[in-house]
């Protein structure tokens, strides 16, 4: 599976972006979807998560309320629905897509490269 990121950018504190991920295979729908991220120093860390039918979703603690994670499967696409960004969201985020829903790295075996999201304060 080939996972493409896109969506981020520079953003004031407060604002919105909404990352997409978009998949190559059909079997899209069978994947469960994780979005992680990257800040510059520091460790890959769980962001969100979504089951094969986007009925399951999981969010790590300083994301939640302000994240949404939804996945449109005709279209083979993961989203990451960003609300009142703060500067410690600033980072690289990556898509990957595994078995199962997980909130930790090693289950998702393909990963994407990766879109950058700056927020300043």
């Amino acid at each position: 599976v080939q996972l493409q990121a896109s969506g981020g950018g520079s953003v004031q504190a407060g604002g919105s972006l909404r990352l997409s991920c978009a998949a190559s295979e059909r079997t899209f729908s069978t994947y469960g979807m994780g979005w992680f991220r990257q800040a510059p120093g520091k460790e890959r860390e769980f962001v969100a998560a979504v089951g094969w039918s986007g009925g399951t979703q999981y969010y790590a603690d300083p994301v939640k309320g302000r994240f949404t994670i939804s996945r449109d499967n005709p279209k083979n696409t993961v989203y990451l629905q960003m609300n009142s960004l703060k500067p410690e969201d600033t980072a690289v985020y990556y898509c990957a897509a595994g078995p199962q829903i997980a909130t930790t790295q090693a289950p998702y075996a393909y990963w994407g490269q990766g879109t950058l999201v700056t927020v300043s304060s």
